[in-house]
This record gives structure tokens, C-alpha cells and sequence, in this order.
């Protein structure tokens, strides 16, 4: 049975009706929120780049340094376990705020590679995420077993990770990264079908189902600044 029509087989007819209209204002929403983070972290990023005072505060003095790269974490952990007690304002800002503090950490990477490879990256980037948010969206095949593999690839992922920072092997740093852009353009498809098959079931485009699509949108842009970060570590120009 197609999971639309097993969906809206328990609802009214007038629920049907509101449930169809709130799919695609909650899915432009998740495209709307991740797309808004994306260009705030860019933005921010940029910024902070070029401000030599910002430079200084943030890798001049390691606790500035050590709150910038650790808050992004904990606002995702305030964002996943409390979004529900949060107001959607509240939640919204907290994203934002996310996309700032990403921002700012990933500003280093305007130091180590240059403009125009960065530039590449993104839209290579773009390119990627778009054809697999799409293929995710689009496809009849059920991605679920592709959520599950890719999640304890994930979960290597990180240890590889770890293990790198001991030995420091650049032929590891260059396998881990490989790694990262297909385990990143597998969740990607994954996500978005995810998301769709959550939203689907609203039965409105109330506050809570809103708040489901920022946390779609989240997601997604997590997707995004990974796939972007691995591609750039194989593909990026140093500024040397």
C-alpha cells in the first residue's frame, strides 16, 4: 500500500484536505529554514575571516576558542531532547544562533584553503546534496536499510576520526574523508525521503508540526555543512 494512502485512510475528509495543504508549506519550510542557516554560517564565516580582531578573540584565547567549537554541539543537543518545551520562536532562534556559532568555527576555513576552491566546493556541494535530496524525495524505493547502514558507518566514521588524531596519518585523513562524502550522501537521500514520510503525516501545519520541520531542516543542513567540509579536505586548494 502506498504510504500516503495509509496515512490519510484514518482521516476525514476535511482532515485529508488540511493534511494535503500543510505537506508542502512544512516541506518549503524545511528548505526555507536550512537554506536561511546556510547563508547565515556563510556569511558569518566570511566575516569573521576577514576581522582580524575576531581572529584574535576566537584563536587568541582558548576558552573563546574551545566555547565557539563546542557550543554548536550543545545547541543541537538544547534543539533534539528539548524542542518540544521550546515555543517555535524560541526554537528558531536557537537555530540560528546554531548557524552563527557554526559560522564562526568553520571560519578557519577561509585561513587554510583558498577562495576560489572553497567557491568550487560549495556549489559541488550544492550540486551533490540537490540531486540526492531530490532521488530521496522522489524514489519509491524504501531508503529505511540505508539510514541504518549509514548510521553505524557514522558511527566508525567518528571513531577513525578519533583514532587519527593520535596518529596523525594523512593517507587515513584521506580515506576518512572518502568515507565521510559517501556515508554523508547516503544520509542525505535518506533524510530527505525521512522527513517527506514525517511531514506527510501531518494533520496541519500547526506550531508542533512546524517545529518537525525545523528539526528537518536541522537535519538536512547538517548533511549539507559535512558533505561540504569532507569534499573540501580532498578537493580544496591551500592558500599556501
Amino acid at each position: 500500500m502506498d504510504y500516503e494512502e495509509l496515512n490519510y485512510g484514518t482521516l476525514s475528509r476535511e482532515q485529508q484536505l488540511e493534511s494535503s495543504l500543510a505537506f508542502p508549506v512544512l516541506m518549503r519550510k524545511v528548505y526555507l529554514w536550512m537554506s536561511l542557516a546556510l547563508v547565515i554560517t556563510g556569511f558569518t564565516a566570511f566575516y569573521v575571516a576577514t576581522s582580524e580582531s575576531l581572529l584574535t578573540l576566537i584563536y587568541g584565547n582558548k576558552i573563546v576558542f574551545w566555547v565557539v567549537a563546542l557550543a554548536p554541539l550543545a545547541l543541537v543537543f538544547v534543539l533534539s531532547a528539548g524542542i518540544q518545551k521550546l515555543s517555535l520562536t524560541a526554537a528558531t532562534l536557537v537555530f540560528v544562533l546554531y548557524s552563527v556559532l557554526m559560522g564562526a568555527s568553520l571560519s578557519s576555513i577561509f585561513l587554510t584553503y583558498s577562495t576560489g576552491s572553497i567557491a568550487q566546493t560549495f556549489f559541488v556541494s550544492a550540486a551533490t546534496f540537490g540531486t540526492m535530496a531530490f532521488y530521496g524525495y522522489v524514489t519509491k524505493k524504501d531508503l529505511t536499510s540505508w539510514g541504518r547502514l549509514f548510521f553505524m558507518a557514522l558511527l566508525g566514521l567518528i571513531i577513525a576520526l578519533v583514532v587519527n588524531i593520535f596518529l596523525d596519518s594523512s593517507l587515513l585523513e584521506i580515506g576518512i574523508s572518502c568515507f565521510g562524502v559517501i556515508i554523508f550522501v547516503g544520509l542525505t537521500a535518506y533524510d530527505s525521503q525521512n522527513i517527506k514520510n514525517m511531514l506527510l503525516q501531518a494533520p496541519d501545519a500547526s506550531e508542533s508540526m512546524q517545529k518537525i520541520a525545523l528539526m528537518g531542516a536541522l537535519t538536512l543542513y547538517l548533511d549539507f555543512i559535512n558533505l561540504f567540509l569532507y569534499l573540501l579536505r580532498l578537493f580544496g586548494n591551500s592558500r599556501d
